[in-house]
């Protein structure tokens, strides 16, 4: 019987950072497994270790708790997902000059803000949208959008068109211009 409770559950590593990583988040198993819309039950056993996510629930997981570089790679691992390594890797000055295609995951889920922090460099902006946890006084990050300075300027015209004309206005942004 000890045995059996002794034994190293197949996900352990990555069932223990996980919960480490929600725990950090002050979140539930509730607050967490709603938030990448599972069951609580699968996110107990992803986090007990008995069960391996999808790539996609573990990418919502890692974007949901805002989980950075080098963390993210080592739960990516831990779920047994390789890197692709066999793809080049060079400085991103290197790319500027060469359209590049991203695919993502994507989450279609609309996300309702009420904060935003604006982060500027040389090459455009990221908006870093936040939502206020009143009790704690802090801000939780739910999405992040980079853009060029002129897909910025877009977005501002498309903003003030829809506050202007109401909340029946929909209006498609022009594609980014190389």
């Amino acid at each position: 019987m000890s045995d059996k409770k002794d034994a190293k559950q197949p996900y352990e590593v990555l069932g223990t950072h996980l919960r480490y990583v929600r725990e950090q988040k002050n979140e539930t198993v509730a607050e967490a497994s709603g938030a990448v819309e599972i069951d609580p039950e699968a996110l107990e056993r992803i986090e007990a270790g008995t069960e391996r996510p999808s790539e996609d629930i573990l990418m919502l997981l890692i974007n949901h708790f805002d989980v950075q570089d080098q963390e993210a790679v080592q739960l990516w691992e831990s779920a047994g997902y390789e890197r692709s390594d066999n793809r080049q890797q060079r400085p991103l000055q290197d790319l500027t000059d060469k359209a590049a295609l991203v695919v993502l995951a994507m989450d279609s889920r609309t996300v309702y803000s009420d904060g935003l922090v604006i982060d500027a460099n040389a090459s455009g902006l990221v908006l870093n949208f936040t939502q206020g946890e009143a009790a704690k006084g802090q801000q939780i990050p739910v999405a992040k959008v980079g853009m060029s300075y002129d897909q910025a300027q877009e977005v501002i015209k498309t903003l003030q068109h829809a506050v202007l004309y109401g909340k029946q206005s929909r209006r498609q942004l022009p594609p980014a211009t190389s």
